[in-house]
């Protein structure tokens, strides 16, 4: 049963007030609160179990060692991938694509090689990929984007030359809550043997994710915004892929002999995790995606698409409101980004989803001129809602709409309708300052 009261009250910071009034946290896409079962398990760690992991003979490291990789495990399960050895711990999504970026350039990646993204790319997904593509003498190629926020598939596939070595696109917009159909995407890529990384940093926490059934080749995600800590994120590769990529980072751990004459390194997953990882990160991660699994993905899914179905229709009656972003996601779409659902229409029970998954971006115009959305933003914290402003990472796709900057609204499994209501009625408000 999906009871917004009781999981509330896991989130303690959602009853605190701001500006003497009730807090209304709308900028889950930046990041998500976190349960008290995540903050308790790192207290606990940190005053039970603290030792540094691998190698150590005693009982705290061996117990630490333990929990470091039963988290490794439930990621694994989470996503569905094959291996644990898979699964690599970083800081978020952001070091997982830098690694990536690193080691696959400096593998694979010659002089006029090019690298296919998309329009609706975060900074994160775009500027590793230009820093390589400098070093190596490499071209960039971008997927196009239609008026409706979608991207363009066929453009996509004239994209494809035998120059082409990796395809990286996002699995849902972090501005246009757009999810994109990766399964289709993956399966294009591979008709022409080119790999693909999937950034999941906004779909892991509001939808299932199966790396198996999608068949990507990387997949990256942070755990600050599933619910988890921050400092925490994951980088799932295939291990045939893995396997042939160089080290990232050099330092303990991620060795396995070394010498002034020589280095060998370490197996998989050590031989990208040099130092001292996170270990009570990696451990409340774990607490986090079990948290989500208790409640079910499909029912977070279906409780925000709900949510945001309502937002959109309450959003669109206020006079001047332009909502960026129109893609409409059919059960088929759906089912291209998450295959391992099978019957899609059956998991969710209707057959159009909404046109944003979790995300909706808009500008409100007043006498012919949009409000500014800094202004706009800075009035709504005052009435203790908070939201996101500016061009939210992503740059390139504000120059493809040609603005600078939106307010973001993005929900979470634990946002109610009475919180839309109170957006909708501070929006209003804002507005008859202007």
């Amino acid at each position: 049963m999906y009871s917004l009261q009781d999981i509330r009250k896991d989130f303690p910071i959602l009853s605190r007030k701001v500006y003497n009034h009730p807090l209304v946290y709308l900028d889950n896409g930046a990041t998500t609160q976190k349960p008290k079962q995540v903050v308790e398990a790192m207290v606990d760690e940190y005053y039970n179990v603290n030792a540094n992991v691998h190698r150590g003979v005693h009982f705290l490291s061996q117990q630490a060692t333990e929990l470091h990789e039963s988290s490794r495990e439930a990621v694994r399960a989470f996503i569905n991938a094959r291996s644990s050895s898979e699964i690599l711990f970083t800081r978020g999504t952001t070091e997982s694509i830098n690694l990536l970026a690193f080691t696959f350039g400096e593998a694979f990646i010659h002089a006029d090689d090019e690298i296919i993204v998309s329009t609706m790319e975060h900074h994160s997904n775009i500027v590793p990929w230009q820093m390589m593509c400098q070093r190596k003498g490499a071209i960039l190629r971008v997927i196009p984007m239609t008026n409706l926020g979608t991207l363009d598939l066929d453009a996509y596939q004239q994209l494809f030359s035998d120059k082409t070595k990796l395809v990286c696109c996002t699995h849902v917009s972090n501005v246009l809550g757009t999810i994109n159909p990766v399964g289709q995407i993956v399966r294009i890529a591979h008709q022409h043997n080119v790999p693909v990384l999937i950034d999941g940093a906004q779909s892991v926490p509001h939808m299932p994710v199966d790396v198996q059934a999608l068949d990507c080749d990387f997949f990256a995600f942070s755990g600050h915004k599933v619910y988890g800590p921050t400092g925490v994120g994951v980088l799932y590769g295939k291990e045939n892929w893995l396997d042939r990529l160089p080290p990232y980072q050099g330092g303990g751990e991620m060795i396995q002999n070394v010498s002034f004459e020589k280095t060998t390194y370490n197996t998989l997953p050590y031989k990208f995790e040099a130092g001292t990882p996170d270990y009570v990160a990696t451990h409340a991660l774990a607490i986090a995606l079990d948290y989500v699994s208790a409640l079910g993905m499909e029912q977070i899914f279906q409780h925000e698409q709900q949510l945001t179905r309502y937002a959109l229709d309450q959003l669109q009656q206020i006079e001047g409101m332009t909502i960026f972003g129109h893609a409409s996601h059919s059960t088929s779409d759906l089912a291209a980004s998450m295959p391992s659902q099978g019957s899609t229409s059956a998991a969710f029970g209707h057959e159009t989803l909404c046109s944003s998954d979790a995300v909706i971006s808009f500008l409100v115009q007043k006498d012919g001129h949009y409000i500014h959305p800094l202004d706009l933003g800075t009035l709504l914290d005052r009435l203790g809602i908070a939201v996101r402003t500016g061009h939210h990472c992503a740059e390139p796709l504000m120059n493809r709409l040609g603005i600078p900057g939106t307010v973001r609204a993005s929900f979470g499994l634990y946002n109610t309708v009475d919180e839309v209501d109170a957006l909708v009625d501070g929006i209003r408000r804002v507005i008859q300052m202007f």
